[in-house]
């Protein structure tokens, strides 16, 4: 039966959705809804065009359990209302403060991902053919702003897509979620809800601004519409739709110079500036996120002549290779990234001895019971290096001295990995790296006293005791400590298999 009244909101929504052609009579579409004020008016204004569009309507909710007994209130408020319209409810719950923990996700993130699990269980499940979310305009441009702050490229300045039509990286799903609010102000979605009388829920972690999103919402979007454009929220949105068409062209325009699973240097080279970098980052696997400066080393990778690095460390423990004359990615060689070792040695290293510190002769090898774990400095010849040693972990021999020592993580150490622009403190680059908050106090380092660091070099991570951190499982060495032009031994650092380290008599602490 047709509604007998559309309000002037349903019908921009109406012609909308029929712009992009997005659903068909008989499709089963789930509305997700919060409580809050934008999912109810999206789910008021598809009530109102359910016959217009001869679709079948649901309600999907996902429960965070971040608020306690507001969380619940929530839920009830959900259930309540699509009860009152006689409408299906998909509901489902998670520990999404454990997910956060577990996955080393900030709670957004962790929150995210939770229900999008559902939303695309519930369409691969062939129960719904689309879920529909209430992304407002307002949503977009908070979108661009943050990741303007934070840094990204073009395809991040597209802010959030219209539809996702993929569950999963590079595989198309049966149906797709829909933002179809995403020209749609705020204000106006309120000013809608008033005019039905429709109540809605307030998320009072909204209001609390220690988180960013809400900091750009409550402070820095109002000063930009007062002192500079009243009309900001609006162009940063138009500005997400141009480089989204923009993103979408030259996506076409780079494939035709890409092989299946790698690129042609000398292809690469024919390029322009602008091209050769989209060339490299339309090869980033879509789970892992890149910042400008990553892609500046790849180009320097795959550029660079002879004796030049072969290789360069990305985030989450991914590779860029250069091998011959193409360039390709190497995934990580365990879920948290690191070059070697998996979780369980990780989280064994926790041993008195390690902690305390373990001398390492160089060259040398040394083996730690205590934790089932060993490390090893070996002078190699860089004309005719091992099989299987990456050139990331290579030092000069002069820049190190006979004796290192080897102990875990300690907070303020700070570490100059190479391809970055300075010092950080270990926390901040196990925070870029994505390695899990538990296993970072049994996490290797090797350091060395700062007397001891070359005259003629910068010291990059110095601890503040007196040391320097000059190697740290599963990053680059730092540049001025790398082998130089002139140099034709190199020493490599790296921790070996435990049972491997006793093969030939090693010394044993």
């Amino acid at each position: 039966m047709r509604e007998s009244f559309t309000s002037d909101f349903a019908n921009d929504l109406l012609a909308h959705l029929r712009r992009h052609h997005w659903l068909k009579p008989g499709d089963r579409l789930g509305v997700a809804v919060s409580g809050g004020a934008d999912s109810v008016a999206l789910l008021r204004a598809m009530l109102e065009l359910r016959a217009e569009l001869g679709i079948v309507l649901s309600v999907v909710h996902f429960n965070h359990t971040l608020r306690g007994d507001e969380s619940e209130a929530d839920h009830a408020f959900v259930g309540s209302l699509a009860s009152e319209h006689g409408l299906e409810i998909h509901e489902a719950s998670g520990d999404v403060g454990l997910r956060a923990k577990e996955k080393s996700l900030s709670t957004e993130a962790a929150a995210r991902e939770a229900r999008y699990e559902f939303f695309w269980e519930l369409i691969e499940g062939s129960r719904m053919d689309r879920i529909a979310t209430a992304h407002t305009l307002d949503d977009q441009a908070e979108t661009v702003l943050l990741r303007l702050i934070r840094g990204t490229g073009t395809r991040g300045l597209g802010g959030i897509q219209p539809e996702l039509a993929n569950y999963s990286p590079g595989r198309p799903s049966r149906g797709s979620i829909l933002r179809p609010l995403l020209e749609t102000r705020r204000r106006n979605v309120e000013s809608y809800l008033v005019s039905l009388g429709q109540p809605w829920r307030e998320d009072s972690s909204n209001r609390d601004l220690r988180h960013t999103r809400n900091r750009v919402r409550k402070l820095l979007i109002p000063l930009l519409e007062s002192d500079f454009n009243p009309e900001i929220t609006e162009r940063l949105a138009d500005f997400a739709e141009i480089a989204r068409d923009e993103e979408e062209f030259w996506e076409r325009e780079v494939h035709q110079h890409l092989a299946a699973n790698s690129l042609q240097i000398n292809v690469l080279q024919s390029l322009p500036l602008a091209l050769r970098r989209r060339a490299i980052r339309a090869l980033v696997p879509e789970e892992l996120a890149l910042e400008f400066r990553h892609v500046e080393a790849m180009l320097e990778v795959a550029e660079a002549g002879d004796g030049s690095p072969a290789s360069c460390n990305l985030p989450a423990g991914w590779t860029f290779r250069r091998d011959g004359g193409s360039v390709a990615f190497e995934p990580p060689q365990s879920p948290e990234g690191a070059a070697k070792g998996s979780r369980e040695a990780i989280l064994t290293g926790l041993s008195p001895a390690l902690r305390h510190g373990i001398p390492l002769p160089v060259p040398g090898r040394v083996a730690d019971p205590g934790s089932q774990r060993g490390f090893e400095a070996v002078r190699i010849v860089l004309a005719s290096p091992p099989a299987g040693y990456n050139p990331e972990h290579l030092y000069a021999p002069h820049a190190l001295p006979s004796e290192l020592t080897i102990r875990t993580w300690q907070f303020g150490d700070r570490f100059w990995p190479a391809h970055t622009k300075a010092p950080k403190k270990l926390k901040e680059l196990f925070q870029q790296k994505k390695i899990a908050a538990e296993l970072r106090p049994a996490w290797p380092v090797m350091v060395i006293p700062t007397h001891v660091v070359r005259s003629n070099a910068s010291v990059g991570g110095d601890s503040g005791s007196g040391e320097e951190v000059v190697w740290v499982q599963g990053f680059a060495a730092p540049a001025h400590l790398r082998p130089g032009p002139d140099d034709r031994e190199a020493v490599l650092l790296r921790e070996i298999e435990f049972a491997e380290s006793f093969k030939d008599n090693l010394h044993v602490v």
